[in-house]
């Protein structure tokens, strides 16, 4: 192990990480068997290793925004492991209808409890907006209100939420506008919760898939869905956004994206926390809505999603107490570099949070902004 020690050392010294030094950022190895297991499975190999302790990071976002701005990965040779799973990606749909529901099994429908524990109150798993504020609770008010600013929401609309997750964001909708709200979702315990959150309000939660919709709508949205349509069905998550849109409605699309044009996300990531999962490049999104929206707006929201993850993060850290009567050690690890190592991947700008403004042709203009 002594000359694939040699070599990582060499890589991670490009970066100004050291193995057993002294910055916050610097691994720590508890096993030599992490550094065959790092040359061999990249990404996944670094994953599954902290998990089961080979090695610590006291500052883990750090330690992977340096990889990551330093390119390390790209240095590695690809593994014949990751073959299959890319050939998958490309002759299936790896987010066909039947498929769809693996990631709500796996994560979405994990449990409540567990998500509660680190989310504000209405529940959003997804990019806040930290606009004149460090506090999570009204940076996702902010980041809510703004959303409804940008497809001018009034209380006479019917809108579609996409993706609706536990119903926060449609009960912020009908509790502040007045207006009716359709939220769609295809995981059991998040429509569950979402029909008890949203009751008494002018919100009807479906069981549904985006591609069986085909009622009409004056505003839709969909937050931090996009990720688990996939590359094959882009387009046709369009196709049914403009088909359930009204004439002169608005879209707004919130979306991770990745730099560069993929069909498979980090091997990581699709193994434990969102399997089949995709993140959009700018040109797929283009492609896919060319012919059927105009885009109006385009708003990089990247560096508020950090702010957002260490901010879950911290609230994880607090809640572990309680959620240690059900989860073990392995558990925690996990969640804790899925927080953090993604906190670093926005960091260095590896990754982005778009939000983006759509209208049909024809449409005067919103003022989006």
């Amino acid at each position: 192990m002594f000359r694939q020690r040699y070599v990582l050392e060499e890589m991670f010294a490009t970066t100004g990480i050291a193995i057993n030094g002294s910055s916050p950022w610097d691994m720590h190895v508890r096993d030599d068997r992490v550094f065959p297991r790092l040359l061999q499975d990249k990404s996944l190999g670094l994953g599954e290793s902290y998990m089961e302790g080979w090695w610590d990071c006291p500052q883990l976002d750090e330690f992977v925004c340096k990889i990551l701005t330093g390119g390390l990965e790209r240095k590695v040779k690809d593994s014949f492991k990751f073959l299959a799973p890319f050939l998958s990606a490309v002759f299936f749909n790896m987010q066909s209808k039947i498929r769809a529901r693996i990631v709500a099994e796996q994560h979405y429908d994990l449990d409540n409890e567990l998500f509660m524990s680190f989310l504000d109150p209405y529940n959003q798993y997804s990019c806040a907006y930290f606009d004149g504020t460090e506090d999570l609770t009204e940076a996702q008010i902010k980041k809510m209100d703004m959303i409804c600013r940008k497809i001018n929401l009034s209380e006479d609309d019917n809108v579609l939420d996409i993706g609706c997750g536990w119903g926060g964001f449609a009960k912020y909708m009908a509790e502040r506008y007045g207006c009716k709200v359709t939220a769609i979702n295809i995981s059991e315990k998040q429509i569950s919760y979402a029909r008890e959150f949203c009751k008494d309000l002018p919100v009807e939660v479906l069981h549904c898939d985006y591609r069986d919709l085909q009622a009409s709508f004056d505003k839709i949205v969909s937050i931090g869905m996009f990720e688990h349509v996939g590359y094959k069905n882009y387009r046709a998550f369009m196709k049914s956004a403009h088909r359930c849109l009204k004439d002169a409605g608005i879209f707004l699309l919130h979306t991770i994206g990745s730099n560069e044009s993929q069909i498979k996300c980090d091997p990581w990531i699709n193994k434990y926390i969102f399997p089949n999962g995709t993140l959009p490049s700018i040109s797929q999104i283009s492609k896919a809505v060319e012919g059927l929206f105009v885009a109006e707006d385009l708003h990089n929201l990247g560096p508020h999603y950090e702010k957002t993850l260490l901010a879950w993060h911290a609230n994880f850290q607090k809640a572990w107490t309680t959620l240690k009567k059900r989860y073990d050690e392995k558990f925690k690890r996990m969640w804790d570099y899925y927080l953090l190592s993604c906190a670093g991947a926005f960091r260095a700008r590896n990754i982005q949070l778009w939000q983006i403004v759509l209208t049909k042709y024809g449409t005067p203009q919103p003022s989006c902004r």
